[in-house]
Parts: C-alpha cells; structure tokens; sequence
C-alpha cells in the first residue's frame, strides 16, 4: 500500500561496496565493445572529447572488428570478453569505458576469469544500458562500485553539453555531482524520503538476468535506478511484474525512474510504472533525468544516498570515487 509520506532507511544485505580512485589528468582509460558494433567515425569523436579532459584512451583489440555472422555484435564473445579481461588486468589503466550498449554483455559474462579479474583489484568501470549486467556482475562479484555513465559514442555524450561536464566532474571531481536532480519534468510518484545503496540500470537487463549466476538476489534496503528504449507499456509491465513475481523488490527502499524513450506514450507508461510500483509503498520518483534520452547525468552504483522524493532529487552520502 502507497501512504501519503514514507521514510525508509536500509537494514539491507545491500552494503556499500569499494570505491575506485577517480581519474586524473595523464590517466590511460581502455575503450572495450563488450556490446554491440561501435561505429569508427563516433569512436574517433569520444576519443577526441576524451583526449580534451587530459585522458589517453586506448581501444581495445577487437572493438572495430565485424562479428563474423552476427551484425549486432561487436566481434566474437571470446574477442569481446578478452578486450575487456585484458583491460582489467592490465594495471597501467585506471578505468575500463564501455564504447556502447546494443547487445551482447550477457554473452560474454560467463567468459571471464573471474579470479583474475579480483587479483587485479579495483578499477573504475564506466557504461549503462546493456552494460547494466556488467555492473551487476562487477557488484556481486567484486564488490566494486561502478558509474551508470553516458558512453563516448553515444549521442548524449557526442552531442549534449551538460552531459559531458557531468561526466566529466564525475571522474575527476565527484564532490561537485553529489547531487542529481531536480530534473525538468520530474514528479513525485509516492512522498517521503529513503536512503540506501544505490543499484540497477536498464529495467530489460534486470529482469534478463534473474536466475543467472551472476544475478543479484534482490533490491533489499537499495534505491534502485530503473529505465528503459524501445519497450511498449505492456513490455514494461511484464517486466516489472516478473521482478515483482519473483520476489526481487522485497525490502526495496526507494525509487529512481529514468527516461523511458520511444516506449510508446508517455501517459500510458506512467499509468504501469504507476500501478506495478505504487503499491510497494516506498517513495519513487518519477522522471530523474538519467538514461536513454537526449541528455543524462553520471549515477554511481554502489554507493549510499538519499532519494528525496518530495524534493525529487538523489544525493549521494560520498562521492563516488575516492
């Protein structure tokens, strides 16, 4: 049942997990595809923008090579997971960048050494979208925060200001970012304020995952972050249901909805987020700025914070890196 005001605090199995160090001018950051085809001409442009903060980025082996059969691939899963194993173990990068979502990163989980990835300790990893697995994955494997960050191939990062210098701060100066929101056109969903350790991403990759190795049990005493492209209402309903069905939100301590683009109209994808959601009697907030639309702010993952839905902002206890 939703009630008019709600306070929620984490007693949760969810913890606050290791913070990578934030980047510095001079950093060499690997660009990996463990995704979909990364077009060469966007490549060069995130490189540049790159480059401009100070950074050397160095992409990896196989992200420009084709997938022999399958054209929504960026090369073969063994190419793509040895990209991004390589960059991990490698510790003259300070970070791993995701180059692009699209599909393909569940492919390549089950690929990795995992070991080796614990034995080369923490680094900063930074994606969203179908990097949503990832994060997950470096979560419960490694107990490593992440950012749910704009790619340097996609349009958000390429073409829009504001989400550059949100990046931007984001790895070199995370006290400034602290906290996200209001955004323009956010409303409150349920009131009241909750605190947590923030989780989650793409809503279709979550629901994906339930039942792999790799899964998180469930969003206990969390702020799950959740948007979503290209699903109509009914998609959405079903996938929230299926987290709710299987027991995923029990214990949740709050709400961030992100942007729902081309998922149809934006009355009818409210009235389900309202309708699976409500219920649950946490505060959400409805419309935060973050995701697939035309610009988005860095999240980190895995670190507390407050969601206040009233006010309609996220403010995070730490900075995201250290």
């Amino acid at each position: 049942m939703s009630s008019s005001t709600t306070t929620a605090t984490s007693t949760s199995a969810v913890t606050a997990l290791t913070r990578p160090s934030r980047l510095r001018r001079g950093d060499r950051v690997a660009i990996v595809a463990p995704s979909g085809p990364v077009p060469e001409e966007r490549l060069k442009a995130g490189l540049a923008a790159l480059r401009e903060w100070g950074l050397e980025p160095h992409v990896g082996r196989h992200v420009l090579d084709p997938h022999p059969s399958l054209g929504h691939l960026a090369s073969t899963d063994e190419h793509r997971a040895r990209d991004l194993q390589e960059a991990w173990c490698d510790p003259s990068f300070a970070a791993v960048v995701s180059a692009r979502g699209g599909y393909g990163t569940q492919r390549v989980l089950d690929l990795l050494d995992w070991d080796r990835l614990r034995e080369a300790g923490p680094k900063l990893f930074v994606g969203y979208s179908d990097l949503t697995v990832l994060h997950e994955a470096l979560s419960q494997r490694l107990g490593l925060a992440t950012l749910h960050a704009p790619m340097p191939t996609t349009a958000a990062f390429l073409e829009d200001a504001a989400t550059r210098d949100h990046l931007r701060r984001s790895l070199f100066d995370p006290e400034s970012v602290l906290t996200v929101g209001p955004g323009e056109g956010s409303r409150t969903l349920v009131p009241g304020r909750a605190r947590g350790i923030t989780l989650g991403g793409n809503l279709s990759l979550l629901a994906a995952e339930r039942g792999t190795p790799h899964a998180r049990p469930s969003a206990d005493g969390a702020i799950v972050l959740l948007e979503d492209i290209d699903q109509p209402p009914y998609s959405i309903d079903r996938m929230l249901t299926q987290l709710l069905r299987s027991g995923w939100f029990t214990g949740v301590a709050g709400i961030a909805l992100g942007s729902w683009t081309a998922c149809g109209d934006p009355e009818e994808v409210g009235a389900v987020l309202r309708d699976r959601l409500e219920p649950l009697g946490v505060p959400v907030v409805e419309e935060l700025g973050f995701g697939h639309g035309p610009s988005t702010p860095t999240l980190p993952l895995g670190v507390p914070a407050v969601l206040d839905a009233d006010a309609r902002t996220l403010t995070y206890d730490e900075p995201g890196l250290l």
